[in-house]
C-alpha cells in the first residue's frame, strides 16, 4: 500500500484538482445557479479525493488479501495481450495512430459548427400527454405563441400618467413587427403610469424564430417609445434572450479561466511547459467532437430543432473535468516510462499496456452509467445522455489510449522541456543480491531498484 499511494498518489492529486479548479470556475458564471453548483461539486469531489487517499488505503491494508476474495488472480500480474499489442502497434507507428484518431475528432469538432441551441424543454415528450395534446388542439386556431405570450409595458418616465393619444400608435408599431401575431389592446395600471400590451408571437415562445423577433425587430419597436416614456420586455422568450446572453458570457469567461489554471496544474505535475499545451488542445478538440456528434445525430438525423440550451455546460462538467482526468492518468505513465530510460515510442507502448486498462474500464463503467439516459424519454435526457457517454467515451478510447501517447511518441523527448529524463542507459543495471525468504525462494533484496526499468516492475501505477 505504501508503494501504491507513493506512485498513483500524486496523479490521483493532480486529477482531482484539476477537476476542483473547473468546477471552482462556476463561480465566474453570470448564473447563480451554476455559481452555487460549481462549489458544491468541488467539495464533493474534495472529499473523495480524501477519503481515496486515507480511508481506502486504510481499510484494504487492515483488510490485506481478503479484499481480493475469492479471486486469486491477486497472486500474478495481468498480461492485458490487447493493450499489450495496441500498445507496440502505437509504438512502431504513432503517426498512423495520431493521424487517425485525431482525424476522427476533428472531423466531428467540424459539425459542432451547426450547433444551435434550443430552450424548448418539452420536445420530444409524448404526444399523448395533455400537455402536448393541449398544444396541438391550440394551434389549430391561434398563433403559435399564444400559450407564452410576450408583455411590452410603456412605463412614464415620471408620476404623471401616460398620454392617451400615445397608446395606439405605440400598439400599431408593435403590431407592424415581422413575427408578430397579435397585439392586445393595452391594460393601464391604477395611476395610468404603466400600460401593459400583450404581444401574441407567430412563433412558439421558446423557439429559435420567437427568441430573434425579441431580440431585433420587437426591441427595436419597444426602443421608440412616446416621449416621456420607456419600453420593457418581459415574458418566457424574453427571459430565454438573457438566459442565451448569459450562456455566451459564461463561456467567453469560465472555459478560458479554467483552461489556464488546468494548464499551471498539469505544468507543475509534469513540470514541462510542453506537454500541458497539447493535452489542452487534445481536451477542448474532444469537447467539440462530442458537440458535433450530438448535433449529426440530434440535429440532423433525428430532426430536432436544436440541441438544449445547457448541454455545452453539462459537457464543460463531465467531458472536459473528466477527459482532463484520462490524461493526466495517461501522461502521468508516460512521464514515470520515459524518466525509468525508455524511448519515446516504447515509453508510449508500456504506458498504452500498464495505464490502458484502468482507463478503459472507468471510462466504460462512466459513459454506460450516462448512457442509460438515452433511454429515458424526451429529447432533453436524450440529448445529455448522449453527450456525455459519448465524451467519456471518447476522451477515454480515443484521446487518452491513442492520441495523447501518440502525440508525447512523436514529440519526443521535447515534450519534457525544460525538464530532463534520463535517456535509455547503455549498460544494464547489475542484479540485485538475492535472500533466501521464509517460503525457501530467492528474492532480492530491493524489490524495486532505483535503476529498474518500468518493464521490471510488478505492477503499473494505475491498477495493473
Amino acid at each position: 500500500m505504501t508503494g501504491a499511494i507513493g506512485r498513483v498518489g500524486p496523479a490521483i492529486a493532480t486529477a482531482a484538482d484539476a477537476v476542483i479548479i473547473a468546477f471552482m470556475a462556476l463561480t465566474l458564471s453570470s448564473l447563480s445557479l451554476f455559481r452555487s453548483l460549481g462549489p458544491a461539486l468541488a467539495v464533493a469531489v474534495a472529499v473523495t479525493l480524501a477519503a481515496g487517499l486515507t480511508l481506502i488505503p486504510a481499510v484494504v491494508s487492515l483488510l490485506g488479501t481478503r479484499v481480493f476474495w475469492p479471486s486469486k488472480a491477486w497472486k500474478t500480474e495481468p498480461s492485458g495481450a490487447r493493450f499489450a499489442a495496441a500498445g507496440r502497434a502505437l509504438g512502431r507507428h504513432p503517426g498512423r495512430f495520431a493521424a487517425a484518431s485525431g482525424g476522427l475528432l476533428v472531423i466531428l469538432a467540424i459539425a459542432a459548427l451547426g450547433f444551435r441551441p434550443t430552450f424548448d424543454l418539452s420536445s420530444g415528450s409524448t404526444a399523448t400527454t395533455q400537455s402536448a395534446v393541449y398544444g396541438n388542439v391550440l394551434l389549430k386556431g391561434f398563433p403559435a405563441g399564444t400559450t407564452q405570450p410576450t408583455d411590452v409595458y410603456l412605463q412614464s418616465d415620471g408620476s404623471a400618467p401616460l398620454p392617451a393619444a400615445a397608446l395606439a400608435p405605440f400598439r400599431d408599431r408593435l403590431a407592424a413587427v415581422p413575427g408578430v401575431a397579435q397585439v392586445a389592446a393595452p391594460r393601464l395600471a391604477a395611476g395610468g403610469t404603466v400600460a401593459d400590451y400583450r404581444v401574441i408571437l407567430a412563433a412558439p415562445g421558446q423557439s429559435n424564430a420567437a427568441m430573434a423577433v425579441v431580440r431585433g425587430p420587437l426591441q427595436h419597436a419597444a426602443d421608440t417609445a412616446p416621449p416621456g416614456s420607456h419600453a420593457l420586455i418581459g415574458g418566457i422568450t424574453s427571459v430565454f434572450v438573457d438566459l442565451q446572453h448569459a450562456m455566451n458570457h459564461d463561456y467567453a469567461i469560465v472555459f478560458p479561466v479554467a483552461a489556464v489554471l488546468i494548464l499551471l496544474i498539469l505544468a507543475l505535475l509534469l513540470r514541462s511547459a510542453v506537454a500541458p499545451w497539447y493535452l489542452m488542445g487534445a481536451v477542448g478538440l474532444g469537447f467539440a467532437a462530442t458537440l458535433g456528434a450530438t448535433v449529426l445525430i440530434f440535429q440532423h438525423l433525428q430532426g430536432d430543432s436544436g440541441l438544449i440550451f445547457i448541454l455545452p455546460i453539462v459537457m464543460y462538467l463531465f467531458v472536459v473535468a473528466l477527459g482532463t482526468d484520462y490524461n493526466i492518468l495517461m501522461v502521468s505513465r508516460l512521464r514515470e516510462e520515459a524518466a525509468g530510460g525508455r524511448t519515446p515510442r516504447d515509453a508510449a507502448a508500456m504506458a498504452v499496456r500498464h495505464a490502458g486498462p484502468t482507463i478503459a474500464a472507468a471510462g466504460l463503467i462512466l459513459a454506460g452509467s450516462f448512457g442509460s439516459l438515452i433511454l429515458a424519454g424526451g429529447s432533453t435526457l436524450s440529448q445529455m445522455g448522449f453527450a456525455i457517454s459519448f465524451g467519456i467515451a471518447g476522451a477515454a478510447f480515443i484521446m487518452a489510449i491513442f492520441l495523447t501517447p501518440a502525440l508525447t511518441a512523436l514529440i519526443g523527448r521535447r515534450a519534457w522541456w525544460p525538464g530532463t529524463t534520463p535517456g535509455p542507459s547503455p549498460h544494464p543495471a547489475p542484479p540485485a543480491p538475492a535472500r533466501q525468504a521464509a517460503d525457501g525462494h530467492s528474492r532480492p533484496v530491493n524489490s524495486r531498484p532505483v535503476n529498474d526499468p518500468p518493464a521490471a516492475r510488478h505492477a503499473g501505477p494505475h491498477g495493473t
